[in-house]
C-alpha cells in the first residue's frame, strides 16, 4: 500500500523535507510506519516525531496511535502551535 506522510512547521526542519510517499506492506499499522520512518529519516527525527506534544492526523482527522493504515492514507505530523 502507498501512504503520503507530511511534516509541518518545525518538523519539516527536523526531517529535512515537507513529506514524501511511502510504500508499505498491506496491514501496516502506525508502529510499522514509525519503523519505516526510522529507517528513512533516522532515530533523531523519529524521536521528534514521537514526542508527546506532536499530534498525528490521518486524512485530516486527528488520531491517537495506535491505528491501522489504509492504502492512500495521508498521515500528517503536527507540532504544537503557539501564537502571540
Amino acid at each position: 500500500m502507498k501512504v503520503d506522510v507530511r511534516f509541518f512547521a518545525s518538523l519539516k526542519d527536523v526531517t529535512g523535507c515537507p513529506g514524501f510517499a511511502l510504500t508499505l506492506p498491506d496491514g501496516t499499522d502506525f508502529e510499522g510506519l514509525c519503523g519505516a520512518l526510522d529507517q528513512r529519516l533516522g532515530a533523531a527525527a523519529l524521536t521528534a516525531l514521537r514526542a508527546a506534544s506532536v499530534r498525528v492526523a490521518r486524512n485530516q482527522t486527528l488520531e491517537d496511535p495506535p491505528f491501522q493504515l489504509n492504502d492512500g492514507d495521508e498521515i500528517a505530523f503536527l507540532p504544537p502551535v503557539t501564537g502571540g
